[in-house]
């Protein structure tokens, strides 16, 4: 691996089909250890049930609130600094309960592809 700096390109960020929009900042196949994404939740929104196959996840909060579900654990307040494990194949998602977007970044290891994503049913 050689010394880069991966540039925030907001002109890149997406939607997805778990209803949040990410901005993938480092996902290099060169680098398979690791990826991280930023993601963005709007207010009043609850991402979809998902879980990733083989890959463990790290939401590192950095603006707004959120309510975190991880496998059986009960919903919990999240917000700025705080770090949520996900454990491969566990699933999740997160809702948006304040009146302004959640930023959170997402740290997988090994890093993220599309394969391992796997939507699950809602509740």
């Amino acid at each position: 691996m050689d010394a880069t700096i991966a540039r925030h390109r907001p002109q890149s960020e997406f939607a997805t089909e778990e209803d949040c929009f990410i901005i993938e900042t480092w996902n290099d196949p060169g680098d398979p250890a690791l990826s991280v994404a930023r993601a963005r939740v709007e207010a009043g929104v609850t991402t979809r049930w998902h879980r990733l196959r083989g890959v463990a996840e790290r939401y590192l909060i950095v603006a707004g609130q959120g309510v975190v579900e991880v496998g059986e654990s009960p919903p919990t307040a999240v917000g700025p600094g705080d770090l949520v494990v996900i454990p491969a194949g566990v699933r999740q998602r997160i809702h948006n309960p304040g009146p302004r977007a959640l930023i959170f970044y997402a740290l997988c290891t090994p890093r993220f592809t599309p394969d391992c994503y796997e939507a699950l049913a809602e509740d």
